[in-house]
């Protein structure tokens, strides 16, 4: 990975991090503050505590991928301590997917008129949770690569002895 490319992502990874800090401070604002235009309606206080705790698996993922850079650019990505962060990511799309599906069941009462948007609704949790697999599928081509990096070690060891 260039080095261009790797500031452009952590830059990238900052700005999104100060966002969703921003927008989680000026939610918990409104929550406790009661300057609430709506007047604290259930429905809406919900969603706000689901964008608070949305804003928060994203920071996760964030966090991770920002690790899982910074070791790409140490050239150490290929490692057992890499895996952490990965299932940091898995969780943290899981964890939106659920969130998604809370806002789903919140939002379905009001759509008995119109059930196709809380299948659309179903849909995109759905897709949520089918990103969540396309990383576990890269989580398992990452074992492998590892795998393959400690077996050539091992076998350039075995080499060294006999040379």
């Amino acid at each position: 990975m260039g080095k261009l490319t790797v500031r452009a992502l952590s830059a990238l990874l900052v700005v999104v991090f100060v966002g969703t800090v921003l927008v989680q401070a000026l939610m918990l604002w409104t929550l406790v503050s009661g300057n609430d235009p709506e007047d604290g309606s259930l429905p809406l206080t919900a969603l706000r505590v689901i964008t608070i705790l949305g804003m928060g698996s994203a920071q996760i993922a964030v966090v991770c991928v920002g690790r899982l850079v910074t070791m790409v650019r140490r050239g150490t990505v290929f490692s057992h301590a890499a895996f952490r962060y990965v299932d940091g990511v898995i969780g943290a799309i899981v964890a939106a997917a659920l969130l998604w599906f809370t806002v789903t069941a919140l939002n379905a009462p009001g759509q008995r008129e119109d059930p196709g948007v809380t299948v659309i609704m179903g849909g995109v949790g759905l897709a949520i949770l089918g990103v969540a697999l396309i990383v576990l599928v890269l989580r398992m081509l990452l074992a492998q690569a590892v795998a393959r990096d400690v077996e050539a070690a091992q076998m350039q060891a075995e080499l060294d002895e006999v040379i």
